[in-house]
């Protein structure tokens, strides 16, 4: 027995779901999430506004589907798991470097989004609190399998190694390189993971 394809209702509502959510992105990107109205992302998904209510939860569940989004990636997960098939740490490394350039480049609007608009907003440090912890999270398990293959040096803890793999893949890394001194992704993602091994192993 096969799974009946969904409705014409359900993929109305799906499309316009992420029609909301893709206009509340470009507006809170364009104006920050202050700066917009639920009005103002109606009028860019062309729905009504008590729409960008019920299906979304206005701006602040709009901004908990982005996190989402961005914390919840497949990417994330694929990489991990690919991570448990690999002995050597500097490939371990590099794969890390590789997925947080992908999600920064894929996401670094969010991700901007909510560092700027966190101190000034407590339901978006909330959801900073929730986005932290999962990808702090990640990079633990980083950690948890360089220890595994080796690839910490002797009296290094788990801990102490997923604080300084933050430290070059938390937030501040590829922004640091690629923003304020304009590396390419490429070269950040390439120093990264070289300083990174160097400071573990």
């Amino acid at each position: 027995m096969t799974d009946q394809p969904p409705s014409r209702r359900a993929e109305y509502a799906e499309a316009t779901r992420v029609a909301i959510v893709e206009a509340a992105r470009r507006l809170f990107s364009r104006h920050g999430f202050v700066g917009t109205k639920v009005d103002d992302i109606a009028a860019e998904a062309r729905v009504a506004p008590a729409t960008v209510y019920a299906v979304a939860g206005g701006k602040q569940g709009l901004l908990r589907t982005l996190v989402d989004q961005w914390t919840q990636a497949p990417v994330v997960a694929e990489t991990l798991t690919r991570h448990q098939a690999i002995a050597d740490p500097d490939e371990i490394l590099r794969q890390t470097a590789a997925t947080v350039r992908s999600m920064r480049e894929d996401y670094g609007d969010i991700i901007r989004l909510v560092l700027t608009t966190a101190p000034q907003h407590a339901e978006v440090a909330q959801a900073l609190e929730v986005a932290t912890t999962r990808y702090r999270d990640a990079v633990r398990a980083v950690a948890v399998r360089l220890g595994e293959v080796g690839g910490l040096r002797e009296g290094l803890s788990v801990d102490e190694a997923t604080d300084i793999l933050w430290f070059y893949f938390g937030y501040s890394g590829f922004f640091t390189l690629v923003d304020d001194n304009r590396w390419t992704y490429e070269r950040s993602e390439r120093w990264l993971a070289e300083q990174a091994g160097a400071a573990l192993g």
